[in-house]
């Protein structure tokens, strides 16, 4: 089993700010099962999308957006699946 992350802080500045899809095999093992926000894609975005929040769980995920001022029902909240 592979370490978590020491703190929500931590958690924040490895995974905000990355595509999802870029992310490494092994980062996603070490990181599955955190909660991210992404934004929802529609056609007039870019298909790239970045992890904007990151928690325990949808409802971290939400205050953290919030608290950045973002409208939450832009953003859809999953668990960071495994790789495989």
């Amino acid at each position: 089993m592979v370490a978590q992350p020491k703190s929500q802080a931590e958690l924040a500045r490895k995974l905000i700010g990355r595509p999802i899809d870029g992310l490494s095999v092994a980062d996603r093992w070490k990181f599955s099962g955190v909660w991210v926000a992404l934004e929802i894609y529609t056609p007039q975005r870019l298909p790239l999308r970045m992890i904007e929040a990151v928690g325990g769980s949808a409802a971290e995920c939400i205050q953290h957006i919030v608290s950045r001022g973002l409208e939450a029902d832009r953003f859809e909240f999953i668990p960071l699946p495994q790789p495989y």
